[in-house]
């Protein structure tokens, strides 16, 4: 089971460190070579670079109340919801379709309802 994991290429799991500006201030991230490749590739999909979609990521985020203390480790889990909206089939794997085209209050229901359901107690005796 595991060499899916162990046999993967060694680079993407070496970290780079990043020097980025969020909103006028400088600051660097350091992250694995394959989140760096996944948030380029969400970028992409809304014609956005890398320094502009961070950038929108925290500054969203920060409306919305978030405490990004650890910034590094919100963008692993948004790139972990990224491929798992893929996979339940909320995010078209076509590249051409943007992110910000979606229906985020409808997939954002669809999810609640998955987990509840997932965590709903069996009714079967």
């Amino acid at each position: 089971m595991c060499r899916l994991f162990v046999g993967a290429d060694p680079h993407l799991w070496e970290a780079q460190t990043r020097s980025i500006r969020l909103d006028g201030v400088s600051t660097s991230v350091r992250l694995e070579s394959f989140f760096w490749y996944l948030l380029e590739e969400i970028g992409r999909r809304d014609g956005l670079t890398l320094g502009q979609l961070l950038t929108r990521l925290a500054r969203e985020s920060g409306e919305a109340g978030h405490d990004l203390a650890n910034f590094a480790s919100f963008l692993r889990v948004c790139c972990a919801r990224y491929q798992a909206l893929q996979l339940a089939g909320d995010i078209p794997t076509d590249h051409g379709v943007a992110i910000a085209a979606l229906d985020a209050p409808a997939i954002l229901a669809r999810e609640r309802r998955r987990r509840r359901d997932v965590t709903a107690p069996s009714t079967v005796a």
